[in-house]
């Protein structure tokens, strides 16, 4: 399949970044949101990061002149159907993603695979709602999309191998690293990361150890690069960790049988998601 022009539909993190890896892969990028202001901000987050990514010798200022050229900002959703493949990356809420994938379907050219960027939500659910569901698949960034390597490639029950095979290469010509995963409750980045954050952020409220201390020791006893509790800021830090310190909603996608250990299916994502480690990952890096 000949894939010249991409569309990506929401404009947020995860959107603008893999607008930008596309652009700069050499794609013609439609990006789409509900409006103007979110647009016209991944645009110019867009831009910012392709300055970086060229004061540190990794573009010249040509190729971010070409990249940023190559997007097309716009709020009307039609504008999504002169794609030949399209990336859903908005708010990780089931019933919004399957609107758009009804709209998708309905606008779409038969041959177009639709894929999305959810961290959680079944693909397979998000296919039944169209009806081309062997070619929908799951394409799970990372952020910073710019420069996390791993993409989670989620095949559907219904996800057809030609499906597969054009994800995975097409992940692979944006210099990602493509990971085959079987459609289930939060695959494995977020099936095995939800209750690691859980239980460090339990070990802490009980009084096991600060988190300086639950971070050292997987940075020095298991090799990671960073602790499990690096992305909670300082001001955090020094409050009680608790059920009732946390809210969060994601990590309740993930049924409590997957990890029968997980004490508060609010506590890890909350922090996940509320505090990025935003301070120690830049683009270009």
């Amino acid at each position: 399949m000949d894939i010249r022009t991409v569309g990506v539909i929401g404009a947020g993190t995860m959107g603008n970044g893999i607008a930008h890896v596309f652009a700069k892969s050499g794609y013609n990028v439609v990006l789409a949101d509900v409006d103007q202001r979110f647009v016209d901000r991944a645009l110019e987050t867009i831009s910012r990061n392709l300055e970086r990514e060229v004061a540190k010798n990794k573009l010249t200022a040509e190729q971010r002149e070409q990249a940023l050229a190559r997007i097309t900002g716009t709020t009307d959703r039609k504008r999504l159907a002169e794609c030949d493949f399209v990336v859903e990356a908005a708010s990780e809420r089931f019933e919004i993603k399957a609107e758009l994938f009804r709209d998708l379907d309905a606008m779409c050219r038969p041959e177009v695979l639709l894929t999305s960027n959810t961290s959680s939500i079944s693909i397979t659910k998000l296919a039944a709602a169209t009806g081309r569901p062997d070619k929908v698949i799951g394409m799970h960034f990372f952020n910073p999309v710019p420069v996390m390597k791993l993409v989670e490639v989620i095949r559907g029950l219904a996800t057809s191998n030609e499906t597969f095979a054009t994800a995975k290469a097409l992940a692979e010509k944006l210099e990602k690293t493509p990971v085959e995963v079987n459609d289930a409750p939060g695959f494995v980045s977020n099936r095995v990361l939800m209750p690691l954050l859980n239980e460090a952020m339990y070990a802490v409220m009980e009084g096991v150890a600060t988190p300086e201390a639950v971070d050292e020791v997987f940075k020095l006893g298991m090799a990671h690069p960073m602790g499990p509790l690096f992305a909670v800021p300082a001001t955090i830090r020094q409050q009680p960790l608790g059920p009732a310190s946390v809210t969060g909603t994601s990590l309740a996608l993930i049924p409590t049988e997957v990890s029968t250990s997980t004490k508060s299916p609010a506590l890890g994502w909350g922090l996940l998601r509320s505090f990025t480690p935003t301070n120690t990952l830049s683009v270009g890096k």
